[in-house]
């Protein structure tokens, strides 16, 4: 699914077992897995962006400070809002993000 078109995408699931956890606007979603505790997040603020699964991590300074060493930094920590989020490369080749809520007032 493009990720452009997010928000018209995501009226049509509200009378599905999906659950939207929270949402940012209208261009970012998390929706709860049926029997899981999983949740996946959708995000269209960068069209262009690869595909890759977010860890939610205490701090992401930690994280990025004793990261393993085979993961490239492909952009730094940087403040959203709410917290910090980073990306990074795996030696295979996908793209994994970290974020934490680290200034989020409701989970601080």
């Amino acid at each position: 699914m493009r990720t452009m078109m997010l928000g018209s995408r995501m009226s049509r699931h509200r009378s599905s077992a999906i659950r939207i956890v929270w949402r940012e606007g209208d261009a970012t979603v998390a929706l709860a897995l049926p029997g899981s505790e999983v949740q996946l997040m959708l995000d269209s603020h960068d069209p262009d962006a690869q595909m890759g699964p977010l860890f939610v991590v205490d701090s992401v300074e930690a994280f990025h400070a004793s990261r393993p060493d085979g993961l490239v930094v492909i952009e730094a920590p940087g403040e959203i809002p709410g917290g910090f989020m980073a990306t990074y490369q795996d030696p295979g080749g996908a793209i994994l993000y970290v974020m934490d809520q680290a200034t989020d007032s409701a989970t601080s």
